[in-house]
């Protein structure tokens, strides 16, 4: 690197949010020599990573979950010395999707989904000519920027496919509705697939087929790594774990708890990033607001809270009113536990999802994860404990309602798809009201404006996840990791890990 660059290189970065974005792009910084600054407004590190230790139980009110199918995550797992608290489920393989309100078993690839009853003759059909009938198509005569994902899958796969894997799948993944949600946003590698071959199985097994591309980000897997288990997996103790992890390696002043930034002024005109940015925050220590100065920002707030920021650029205000609302999903995370005898049809496995559909025979919650059948150190050996998702962007009012109404609404899909009698033993929720962002059709505004901030703003970048679609690593280069992906599914999963410039 000339002198000229490195003298022109940050040195100091501030990072705004210490949720997993935040504090894994703080912790990589820091790996090369970076001067970091970590400001989280609330009093906790780990934003939607939230494990909770209690009367023998353990559970997680955010993220359940993740997979190991980046560089970045592999390196992050092995740097911090985390791979023996790895915890992989139990029967993580045996998942199940609520039909004609009874649990039933998804099969494990798509050849055993065509062999299964799961779907109807007519719709495996469609699936197997959809190769076919697609290949050759004019795709600017069908494809949509705007198009929604159930328009999307049902013109491909047929509306059967859309109600039972789909949607689902969707509602597992963010909370969201194939309706609501952009095709081109939500699952953008398979919306190209279809603008460049037409038939998504087409492209997908020729992207497959074709020499891999080199990846951009993380270091690449060794064959050491490769050999590892594979599927979802937690940690000992829960998902905190990971977020406590990098905590512990940043030191007292690098992560400022209830430290609310409240301005920011940038004086840089472009030639050079050193010291380009000043910050006015407000800290619990002391009674007035504190200054401090940075080469650069990575902001990982959502972008509401940005919005209500002051900026300034070299002495003028930034205004932020190209900062379009952001419609948010909310969700409500319910704990249950009941004793064993009580649940009269237990199933082993991963967890359950409800389709839409499924509202005709009563069922009204997301879907619930088996936790205690996935981890049993999570409770005690004679009690089960569920982990039950309700509300999302199918049952908004869902989520604003009382504990008391809750656990009723719970229980008694609880009953019906488990056969669990009885109050359970214990109830707790948490009500996320912005559990996630959502991918509609008007996204290319939200994009557009974080495009303008980044390139008006000289040494600001902005990670999360509001950029790059689903945060459960929709990269699919075949159906049958697609398919993979629809079977690790399940509320809250996984969020974005690492941010885009780390």
């Amino acid at each position: 690197m000339a002198a000229e660059d490195k003298q022109n290189y940050p040195k100091r970065v501030a990072v705004i949010g210490a949720g997993i974005s935040g504090l894994a792009a703080a912790y990589k910084l820091k790996l090369h020599g970076m001067n970091v600054t970590v400001f989280e407004a609330e009093g906790r590190a780990g934003g939607k990573l939230r494990s909770v230790s209690q009367d023998g139980l353990i559970w997680d009110e955010g993220a359940n979950t993740m997979i190991e199918s980046e560089g970045d995550v592999t390196f992050l797992l092995d740097s911090l010395g985390l791979r023996e608290k790895q915890q992989f489920p139990f029967s993580q393989n045996k998942r199940y999707i609520a039909r004609n309100g009874t649990p039933v078993l998804i099969p494990s690839n798509p050849i055993d989904l065509i062999k299964s009853n799961f779907l109807s003759t007519g719709a495996k059909l469609q699936f197997l000519l959809e190769p076919i009938l697609w290949k050759n198509k004019k795709l600017g005569k069908v494809s949509d920027s705007h198009e929604s994902v159930s328009g999307f899958f049902q013109r491909h796969f047929g509306k059967e496919v859309v109600d039972y894997l789909i949607d689902p799948f969707v509602a597992g993944t963010c909370g969201g509705d194939p309706d609501s949600l952009s095709m081109h946003h939500s699952f953008p590698e398979l919306w190209n697939l279809e603008k460049r071959f037409g038939s998504v199985i087409v492209g997908a097994i020729r992207s497959k087929l074709s020499p891999k591309k080199e990846k951009k980000q993380g270091p690449p897997k060794t064959s050491v790594n490769k050999k590892r288990q594979g599927g979802s997996f937690s940690f000992l103790g829960g998902m905190q774990t990971l977020t406590d992890a990098i905590c512990k390696d940043l030191k007292e002043d690098e992560l400022r708890l209830n430290s609310r930034v409240l301005e920011l002024s940038c004086s840089s005109s472009g030639d050079s990033v050193i010291d380009s940015w000043s910050f006015t925050f407000a800290s619990p220590h002391k009674r007035q607001s504190e200054e401090e100065s940075f080469d650069a920002v990575i902001m990982t707030a959502p972008l509401g809270d940005v919005k209500s920021m002051k900026i300034a650029k070299r002495g003028n205000p930034f205004l932020l009113n190209f900062i379009p609302e952001v419609d948010y999903v909310p969700l409500s995370v319910v704990i249950t536990t009941y004793k064993r005898e009580c649940v009269k049809h237990p199933l082993e496995g991963f967890g359950v999802l409800v389709p839409s559909k499924e509202q005709e025979h009563g069922l009204k919650t997301l879907g619930t994860l088996f936790s205690s059948m996935m981890f049993p150190d999570r409770a005690p050996n004679n009690v089960y404990l569920y982990t039950t998702f309700v509300g999302g962007s199918r049952n908004r009012e869902l989520t604003k309602v009382s504990r008391t109404e809750l656990k009723e609404i719970v229980t008694s899909d609880l009953k019906q798809l488990l056969g669990a009698e009885g109050e359970p033993t214990y109830v707790n929720h948490l009500c996320w009201s912005k559990a996630f962002p959502l991918y509609g059709r008007n996204y290319d505004s939200v994009l557009d404006a974080i495009d303008k901030m980044e390139k008006n703003l000289p040494g600001f970048f902005y990670a999360g996840n509001h950029k790059g679609g689903f945060p459960c690593q929709l990269t699919p280069k075949t159906i049958a990791e697609f398919y993979f992906l629809l079977q690790h599914s399940f509320p809250a999963v996984c969020y974005s890990l690492v941010g885009k410039i780390v």
